[in-house]
C-alpha cells in the first residue's frame, strides 16, 4: 500500500506551537521533523516523509502533555507556597 506524498502531514504549525508554547527542546526536535517530512515529499522519498511525519507527531504530542504536566505543576506550588505565607 503506497502513500501518496500529498497525504503525509507534516505538522508544522503544531511543532512551531509546541516550541513556543510548550516545551522548547522537543519543539525543535519536532520542528526539525516537521522540514524532513517537506524535504523528503519533496525528494519523492515518501517512506522517510512517513517516518519523519510520525516522529513529528509523537514529539509533539510528548511535548503538549509535559508542557501542560509543567504549568500544572507550577500552579501547585505557587498555590502551596502562597497559602502557607499566610
Amino acid at each position: 500500500m503506497e502513500t501518496s506524498h500529498r497525504n503525509i502531514p507534516t505538522y508544522l504549525a503544531l511543532s512551531i506551537f509546541n516550541l513556543l508554547c510548550c516545551c522548547f527542546p522537543l519543539g525543535i526536535a519536532a520542528l526539525v521533523c516537521s522540514l524532513r517530512v517537506e524535504n523528503a515529499t519533496t525528494v519523492g522519498d515518501v517512506d522517510r516523509a512517513s517516518r519523519s511525519s510520525h516522529a513529528a507527531r509523537t514529539l509533539n504530542i510528548i511535548g503538549i502533555v509535559l508542557g501542560v504536566m509543567s504549568i500544572i505543576i507550577i500552579i501547585v506550588i505557587y498555590v502551596v507556597v502562597f497559602n502557607k505565607a499566610r
